[in-house]
């Protein structure tokens, strides 16, 4: 390559390949991957399967290990999941649900809501909505979008809401189609946002001291044939963004310019978690003859290499002691 006077070469793309899963469980649409500190387990959800699992991260073959996965089945879509501030999360932690936010007891397996998206009772449920990605933001409120729910047709029908630990639900955008991952720079001065019908992260300015947001622009376009999907932000404030139907993760610089790819061996990659320098990666099922055999085969599986830098950890959630008794 070569540079003219007053120029500067691009760096080389970097470049993984992954090859094989960490673990298979055959997620129908596996996602939300999130890591417990506190137990050294990452937990993911299957969205599709209404299930959350948790797998223990010390364990050196979790894939002839399949026993060992933690899995709590239940009776609502359920998209992401948090830890909740001041409460082990052996007991309880968060969870996207069918209606909002609400607390899962991990024993039990039964839940309550926090907030849902049409406002206290659930009188005001939309029956065609469901949670999808979101995130904790660093004044403990929770983020989390809404979207069609699956098996119906999609609409822009759903929105991004706000929920302060209490019983409220802000609407911060509206409409939206597949409002997905929101994440935060390392100074915390920064929100992104993916919304990924349009193909596109936003980016905020996000105060550190109020919390509000402003000055919304386009930070990164993506112009290939999948859609931007989850993601995670390293120590360095780049951005690990998966890729759906692409086969692959983008390592997104803080000036929204790529710096590199991962490729795996499956189309359908939904979100990304780090532990330590390892970056875990969720992935969606695949129906025969949407890709080759490999791809479908390995569709559904839980993905891991190291990339040697550190993720952001995740902020924990404010709850204000309030349940919905009617959930």
């Amino acid at each position: 390559m070569s540079t003219t006077a007053g120029t500067e070469a691009e760096p080389a793309l970097q470049q993984w390949r992954i090859t094989e899963p960490y673990l298979h469980l055959r997620c129908g649409l596996g996602e939300g991957p999130y890591y417990e500190a506190a137990t050294h387990r990452l937990r993911f959800v299957d969205i599709k399967k209404t299930r959350v699992h948790s797998v223990d991260l010390s364990l050196a073959e979790p894939r002839a290990a399949a026993a060992d996965v933690e899995t709590i089945q239940l009776d609502t879509p359920v998209s992401v999941t948090a830890d909740i501030d001041g409460v082990d999360p052996r007991d309880r932690f968060l969870i996207g649900a069918k209606y909002g936010i609400a607390v899962l007891h991990r024993r039990s397996g039964t839940y309550e809501y926090v907030a849902r998206f049409g406002g206290p009772g659930g009188g005001d449920d939309n029956e065609r909505l469901r949670a999808n990605d979101g995130a904790v933001d660093p004044h403990g409120r929770f983020w989390l979008g809404c979207m069609t729910d699956i098996g119906l047709d999609l609409r822009p029908e759903g929105s991004l809401y706000l929920f302060d630990g209490t019983r409220a639900a802000q609407s911060m955008r509206h409409p939206v189609t597949i409002p997905n991952s929101v994440a935060w720079s390392p100074d915390g001065r920064t929100l992104y946002y993916t919304h990924s019908t349009e193909r596109t992260i936003f980016a905020f300015d996000y105060a550190p001291a109020t919390g509000d947001v402003g000055n919304e622009r386009v930070f990164y376009v993506h112009d290939g044939p999948g859609e931007p999907d989850g993601c995670r932000v390293d120590a360095e404030g780049n951005l690990w963004q998966a890729v759906y139907g692409e086969s692959r993760v983008l390592k997104i610089s803080p000036r929204g310019k790529l710096l590199g790819r991962i490729d795996l061996p499956t189309r359908n990659v939904t979100c990304t978690q780090f532990v330590g320098t390892e970056l875990y990666i969720t992935t969606a099922a695949m129906e025969d003859g949407e890709g080759t055999p490999e791809e479908v085969e390995l569709s559904g599986a839980l993905f891991k290499i190291d990339v040697g830098v550190k993720g952001l950890d995740p902020f924990l959630f404010k709850m204000g002691g309030v349940v919905d008794k009617e959930s």
